[in-house]
């Protein structure tokens, strides 16, 4: 079972576990955003597709040599050998769908591997009794693992400078694409009776007017925010997703999400230690439905990862704007730090008719980059002084032609062998 499992599942069941958030009074809102740049308004329809838990290297670390030579190398930087003093272990093409155990992804976690900057700790920060030297962190796959993902890198624009929005784990990257900052969240902390009550940006969509709505596999940590709860009417299982693209009746911002439930071979959200081509045919049926749709001449489907789960990657997140004055919720012995800082790098691909072409941003995006493309495209306020200074990735996109109009969706097996040896790993 994923992350989210149990505590979204009841709150689509209505049951709300209470816990202290810390959350306090809602976020004043920054003021609204200029008039979107020309070419923009082309862009009616933007769907927001996150999985779970990837780095970029642990996804594109053989992209350079396999069709796009304007995503970096592949790494080479090892880290430390925890059982070997003195030795190295080097990143590695796995062709393995299933890790033997989770990864450490928390806050501790996160800063452990990151290590000021050295990249260096995510070898000893994995350690497990099924992998005694935690090397699970150092592989990659290639395209003969993640043929779709690859197709897409190769057809559509990729940004090998995104980051997660803080170094830790889902629920408080999660929150920054929704509201722009975790206020003061590190951990995955289920919210009060009644849900959390900050504004995120579908209060600044049903103010404006701007028709939304939340697709759920099985559920998800939107169903987690007060507003949400009480306009239960935007959320719909993915089957209307399917049927909303076919009928071109989509909203004009959609959040699809898969499940965090399941086996190792069910659960479709990518989260270690499922089966990574379950999660990678999930996402293939998304954009599928989208190309074929009315809509798809006028969409943008951003697609992304939360954050890096624990596994490698090698460059070094850059320093941030803090979002707000609320300090991170540190419990003793956490380590100290502050939402100055973006997290571990993760693979983002921008899907559209006006996304560039065989195309690699080496701009600096982070969670927010998204909100704020919302932002600036349907004239909405900014939510925190994050996203109001957040590069909305306009860069992108060409609108001054159709580049993509009919594009050929990559296929996604799912490998029989791979399932068995999943089935094997996690009877």
């Amino acid at each position: 079972m994923s992350f989210v499992a149990a505590g979204a599942v009841a709150v689509s069941l209505g049951v709300v576990q209470a816990t202290p958030s810390g959350a306090g009074s809602q976020l004043p809102v920054a003021t609204t955003n200029a008039t979107a740049p020309t070419g923009l308004a082309k862009i009616k329809h933007v769907v927001v597709l996150m999985q779970e838990n990837r780095s970029y290297d642990s996804y594109f670390g053989a992209l350079h040599s396999q069709g796009q030579p304007g995503s970096p190398a592949e790494p080479t930087t090892g880290n430390p050998d925890p059982l070997t003093p003195g030795a190295t272990i080097a990143p590695f093409r796995t062709t393995s769908v299933c890790t033997v155990a989770d990864l450490n992804h928390s806050w501790d976690g996160t800063h452990q591997e990151w290590d000021g900057g050295k990249m260096d700790g995510f070898t000893a920060a994995n350690v497990d009794p099924t992998d005694p030297n935690g090397s699970r962190t150092m592989g990659y796959f290639d395209n003969s693992v993640l043929p779709f993902y690859y197709g897409l890198a190769n057809q559509f624009a990729i940004a090998d400078h995104y980051f997660a929005s803080v170094l830790s784990q889902t629920f408080p990257n999660r929150m920054y694409l929704l509201a722009g900052t975790s206020f003061g969240h590190i951990r995955n902390d289920l919210p009060p009776k009644g849900g959390w009550t900050q504004k995120t940006v579908f209060n600044l969509l049903d103010k404006a007017k701007v028709s939304w709505k939340i697709y759920v596999a099985k559920g998800q940590i939107e169903e987690f925010f007060s507003f949400v709860q009480k306009h239960f009417s935007h959320v719909a299982k993915m089957t209307q997703y399917y049927k909303d693209a076919k009928a071109g009746t989509l909203p004009q911002v959609a959040f699809v999400e898969s499940s965090p439930i399941g086996g190792v071979n069910v659960e479709s959200d990518e989260h270690p230690p499922a089966n990574v081509q379950v999660g990678e045919k999930f996402t293939h049926d998304v954009m599928q439905a989208l190309v074929k749709s009315p809509n798809w001449s006028s969409s943008a489907m951003f697609l992304t990862y939360d954050e890096h789960g624990g596994f490698y990657d090698h460059v070094a997140p850059p320093p941030a704007v803090k979002p707000d004055n609320i300090p991170p919720m540190l419990q003793p012995g956490d380590a100290p730090g502050a939402f100055d800082r973006l997290g571990i790098r993760v693979p983002t691909i921008v899907i559209s008719p006006y996304a560039r072409k065989h195309f690699v941003s080496h701009t600096v995006y982070d969670h927010t980059s998204i909100l704020h493309f919302i932002e600036t495209r349907f004239g909405l306020p900014t939510l925190t002084k994050r996203d109001k200074a957040a590069n909305p990735m306009l860069g992108m996109f060409d609108f001054t032609k159709v580049s993509n109009p009919k594009p050929t969706v990559p296929s996604a097996p799912v490998d029989p062998a791979g399932i068995a040896a999943c089935a094997a790993l996690h009877p």
